[in-house]
């Protein structure tokens, strides 16, 4: 890369992340910005809580309390700039306490606060404006809280008007750092491959160290997990940029790293709608090009829609969840009669009561691959140390209050080898679900506020009408092997990676080598991979083709029963998913010299 190179580092991938990041980044890199993402959507139901209690509340207060408390001094030493989306729901009050902590040090730095994403001071005009992103959901009758996706444009008008701080609440992760570049370069807002490419790397950024050898399939060849190294991206002015990490510290930048990072939550890769772009990665390319370096470049972009995604929460009963260990022969058969005794003696009460049924429950064997529905191995079936987890809703937090009660006589009324109850008694806790839609985005006036009680307004971009990805690329036809003399588990050929979103799980799958990818679409058609994840998929699965990396991409949709804090599964969020996959048979030659499981 020649000309000028931004470097922009991400020190947190999530709302908890470790508090080792961010010292790494400003003391053993050079950087330009340093960027915090904490949002998602599981977290923004907690942050909602949060706010319903306290009003002061509803930001990630370790931003506030550990990191910046710790480093304020070193920020405005090394004048790197600091961007983050830590105002959850309560921006304004995040901003507000970390002015006041630069004051008390005495130091000069301008913090800006984005406002506008929160509808919640105008909800009872504006949810008639809002449009289902599942046709035919019904919208609910109140909300816990409502906050609009914005984009990059206020964190870059902000660092124009001289912030050293910007603090937003809820905005597309990858604003993160396409804002700076938007300000550092000054690219045109119909640039629109520079504004995907922009958006690219905060998407390999966002997740802090997934794009570092963190969640990598090849877990072996990450070393010094303790010390992983946190991603920093060096960026030109036409939008390519290298992935790196400090040096000395743990971790692996690799093609194989950096591409899983890149297909992680995501659907349509020809279609990845965000408020600044519609973003095209299905032929970027990703090349190591130096220890720990990978090169990604190639994105393409096409004008975003007229709306912002919304993400809205509210309450919808109550939910609980106990574990107790069962050890010894037939453990699994226990447990599973140990659950159902409480389910069974608990109902008995509530019809006591006339407190109602349950509104759905949820027994796993946690130790018996119980996650892998009918695909589990036999051998696990036969564990001798068994969780048993129950999980339970109900409309009524009393019937709830019943239910944890009623875990604790197992120890003496069940099963032999009954023990550890998993941190105590549990406790019933409220359901936040998630009710994802859009609205205009002329119908929110976003604006900065810079810590003089005015609020200056950002213009927002909008083109209009629907939008469609670009070109996809056209996928590799060649042919799948004719001669397949036995099977090999998926692993052995690819890289992949799960998440999700809302209730849906994404699961990209990555090449080890392109002549591999004809076998592996061969063997996972979305109908195979349906079958593979019938016990948890509901809604059907889409394939999409991702010719750049020699991927496929496959959208499981009501996947994770109900996805975040509404879900009883105990993997809400899919993570497991790529893993279980990578166990999926691929018929393969025995030329290729791969050896079966």
């Amino acid at each position: 890369m020649t000309g000028k190179v931004v470097k922009i580092g991400c020190a947190s991938g999530f709302w908890g992340d470790s508090m080792v990041g961010a010292p790494q980044l400003l003391f053993q890199a050079e950087m330009d910005y340093l960027i915090f993402d904490y949002l998602a959507e599981i977290t923004m139901s907690i942050m909602a809580r949060m706010r319903a209690k306290d009003p002061a509340q509803g930001y990630a207060t370790d931003f506030v309390t550990v990191t910046m408390k710790r480093l304020l001094p070193e920020i405005a030493r090394r004048k790197v700039k600091i961007i983050s989306n830590a105002g959850g729901v309560n921006p304004a009050a995040c901003g507000a306490v970390i002015r006041q902590m630069i004051a008390d040090a005495g130091l000069d730095l301008k913090v800006a606060v984005v406002q506008g994403d929160d509808l919640m001071p105008g909800i009872e005009t504006l949810k008639d404006k809002l449009r289902p992103m599942v046709k035919g959901a019904e919208r609910p009758a109140r909300f816990m809280s409502a906050n609009a996706y914005l984009g990059a444009g206020p964190i870059a008008m902000a660092l124009k008007d001289g912030a050293d701080i910007v603090i937003t609440g809820r905005c597309v992760d990858s604003a993160l750092a396409l804002g700076p570049l938007l300000h550092e370069f000054g690219w045109s807002l119909t640039d629109y491959d520079r504004l995907s490419a922009g958006s690219l790397v905060g998407h390999i950024l966002e997740c802090g160290a997934q794009a570092t050898g963190g969640l990598f399939t090849d877990w072996r060849d990450v070393p010094d997990w303790d010390n992983i190294g946190y991603p920093v991206a060096e960026v030109s002015d036409d939008g390519s940029f290298v992935v790196t990490k400090p040096q000395g510290t743990g971790g692996l930048v690799s093609v194989g790293t950096v591409s899983e990072q890149l297909v992680y939550e995501i659907g349509d890769p020809a279609a990845y709608r965000l408020p600044d772009v519609t973003c095209d990665f299905t032929a970027v390319r990703i090349e190591q090009v130096g220890e720990h370096r990978v090169k990604v470049s190639n994105a393409k972009g096409q004008p975003p829609g007229d709306e912002y995604k919304v993400s809205a929460t509210y309450m919808d009963g109550f939910r609980a969840v106990a574990q107790l260990t069962i050890g010894g022969r037939e453990a699994r058969a226990r447990a599973r009669r140990s659950a159902e005794a409480i389910l069974t003696r608990t109902r008995k009460i509530f019809q006591t009561l006339n407190l109602g049924d349950y509104r759905a429950v949820s027994i796993e064997e946690i130790g018996t691959e119980a996650m892998y529905g009918d695909n589990a191995r036999p051998g696990a079936l036969n564990s001798r140390e068994v969780v048993m987890k129950l999980a339970v809703s109900h409309a009524e937090k009393a019937a709830l209050d019943i239910f944890v009660r009623e875990i604790a006589p197992a120890g003496t009324s069940f099963a032999a080898g009954t023990t550890g109850s998993g941190g105590g008694r549990a406790s019933p806790q409220p359901i936040v679900r998630l009710f994802s839609c859009f609205i205009q985005k002329a119908a929110l006036p976003v604006s900065i506020e810079l810590g003089d009680g005015a609020a200056k307004p950002v213009a927002v971009m909008t083109v209009g009408g629907d939008v469609c990805g670009g070109p996809a690329g056209l996928p590799d036809t060649t042919p799948a092997p004719k001669q397949t003399d036995l099977s090999v588990p998926l692993i052995r050929l690819a890289w992949a990676r799960s998440g999700d979103k809302g209730n849906d799980s994404n699961i990209g799958v990555i090449a080890r080598k392109p002549e591999y990818l004809p076998a592996i679409r061969a063997a996972l058609t979305p109908e195979a991979v349906q079958q593979y994840f019938a016990h948890r998929c509901q809604g059907g699965v889409m394939r999409y083709e991702w010719p750049g990396i020699h991927g496929l991409n496959f959208l499981l949709k009501d996947a994770l029963g109900g996805g975040g804090i509404a879900s009883l599964q105990n993997d809400p969020q899919g993570k497991a998913y790529a893993g279980m996959l990578l166990d999926f048979p691929v018929p393969v030659p025995a030329a290729w010299g791969l050896k079966p499981d």
